[in-house]
């Protein structure tokens, strides 16, 4: 039975989570969304099992404690929808997410108190696995396995170069792809080790000792994985090695290594399952707990404020989000002195993705010796979750075709390089610069920044990105075509301008 103190909170809270949720529909609907389709967050359709099942398992101790709405806990409010603005308005997903699952996590605090939001500081620390994130991680991830397996390859004696993710071995060329960086194995048994490492273990240091076998495992098992494929095709083929390698690594392999960890839980565990979670009388007698009580307001205090806070980031977030900037009806890409535009095919078709661009040019461009450059720019009115030029996916390595990354090329402040590799014959440098007039950057970070600012301070610029790309074995290295072409045009960012301002 519920004791009466518990009712009108519990009711308080459930209407401030429910306007927290009203507002950030957009981002709740978009993590369900990959949650259900995406593989690599496929797990976090149990957290809120899990959830659930952290605050039963407290419960009694729970209704210990008093409800003690907690008026300093408005900053951090606002500070947590302050951050889902940001993402928001700028179309950063994991920043709007963020704060959509933070305004929950510190609602608790405001109107329950800090006592309280002790007791429950395990499921609210946990909910932050309700944000997917990880496909951050790929690129370095692919890496990682690369070097574990070339290193692998080599110590079983089979002959083998590396490439950035590709291994060449005498069966055939090898692929450490995105679906092979062990990035879904990684983020489960994150939120995995994290959930037993809290629950098994009561010093710090041995939590943090399991975490670090538990980020670690699936790396290296991984890396084993990929190389055990590789090695299998040596003898029985590819075509057995790849059918092998998705039966067991999908069925099998994983269910090994989570065994492996939960079985180092058991052995070394220092909590019994019928321990009590937490410790009520030592939370109440928290001297720190005690001086952040002192400074509680009532039930409905609590409320007005969590809704005036809320109403007033809905307006901002209204009004930045109606911000765009004029652009003209058509664009051209202008003549450059000294190249010309060319008709010649590329070798293997290409064409950076921009998805949701308002204006999308692409053009090829030759110099005296027939040496060829391909040109793409979109131009975008403003950044939304839809139309993001520095969105996961979109850019030079295009979704869906032949074309691989192979690694990082040389870059500078103005520009990020990435080498492309296809079907094993071709190659290709591409060279992105994003322009956000006075921002030019190849970094994605700052042209993030430069939105969130802008949107902000309802400053209503374009954004536009610039990708120089040229096919390498045209008589002349990649990096001195795109050099050459460079100069050519001058400052790209006063190239774009003018592109920008063409009637």
């Amino acid at each position: 039975m519920l004791p009466a103190a518990w009712r009108a909170p519990l009711a308080t809270l459930a209407a401030v989570w429910l306007a927290v949720f009203l507002v950030t529909w957009r981002e709740w609907l978009a993590m369900f969304g990959q949650w259900w389709n995406s593989s690599t967050y496929n797990h976090i359709l149990f957290v809120p099992l899990i959830l659930a099942w952290l605050v039963w398992h407290r419960r009694e101790e729970l209704l210990k404690l008093p409800p003690e709405p907690w008026w300093p806990g408005l900053f951090p409010f606002a500070g947590a929808l302050f951050v889902w603005l940001v993402g928001s308005v700028s179309g950063f997903d994991l920043f709007a997410q963020s704060g959509a699952v933070g305004a929950l996590i510190i609602g608790v605090m405001v109107i329950l108190g800090p006592r309280i939001a002790a007791g429950l500081a395990l499921p609210l620390g946990y909910m932050l696995f309700l944000i997917p994130f990880g496909d951050e991680l790929v690129p370095a991830l692919q890496m990682v396995t690369a070097e574990i397996v070339i290193w692998l390859t080599e110590a079983s004696g089979i002959p083998a170069e590396i490439e950035g993710v590709f291994i060449d071995t005498p069966v055939g060329l090898f692929e450490v792809a995105e679906a092979c960086s062990g990035v879904k194995f990684l983020v489960a048994m994150t939120a995995l080790g994290v959930l037993v490492a809290a629950t098994c273990f009561r010093r710090w240091r041995s939590r943090l000792l399991f975490m670090a076998v538990a980020l670690s495992l699936p790396i290296v098992a991984n890396g084993i994985r990929a190389w055990a494929t590789i090695y299998i095709a040596q003898s029985q083929g590819i075509a057995f090695a790849e059918g092998f390698d998705h039966i067991f690594y999908g069925w099998v392999f994983f269910a090994i290594i989570m065994f492996l960890l939960l079985a180092i839980a058991w052995r070394w565990a220092e909590r019994h399952p019928d321990d009590a979670a937490i410790d009520p009388e030592h939370i109440m007698e928290s001297q720190t707990l005690a001086r952040m009580a002192e400074y509680r307001i009532s039930l409905r205090a609590a409320l007005l404020g969590s809704l005036v806070v809320v109403l007033a980031f809905v307006g901002w977030n209204l009004a930045a989000l109606r911000v765009e900037a004029a652009l003209p009806d058509q664009v051209y890409l202008p003549g450059v002195k000294g190249w010309q535009a060319a008709r010649t095919p590329q070798g293997l078709a290409w064409q950076p993705r921009a998805g949701g661009a308002d204006h999308r040019l692409l053009g090829r461009y030759a110099n005296v010796q027939g040496q060829a450059v391909d040109v793409s720019l979109a131009i975008y009115a403003k950044q939304t979750d839809k139309a993001d030029a520095a969105a996961f996916g979109e850019g030079a390595l295009p979704p869906d075709t032949p074309w691989r990354w192979v690694g990082q090329g040389e870059g500078t402040g103005t520009y990020g390089s990435e080498n492309l590799f296809a079907l094993g014959r071709y190659r290709r440098l591409a060279q992105t610069s994003y322009y956000r007039e006075p921002l030019l950057t190849g970094s994605a970070l700052r042209l993030k920044l430069a939105t969130m600012r802008d949107r902000l301070l309802l400053r209503p610029n374009p954004t536009a990105t610039l990708i120089l790309s040229a096919e390498e074995r045209q008589g002349r290295p990649a990096a001195e075509l795109l050099a050459d072409f460079r100069r050519a045009i001058g400052s790209e960012g006063a190239w774009m301008d003018g592109i920008l301002q063409s009637r």
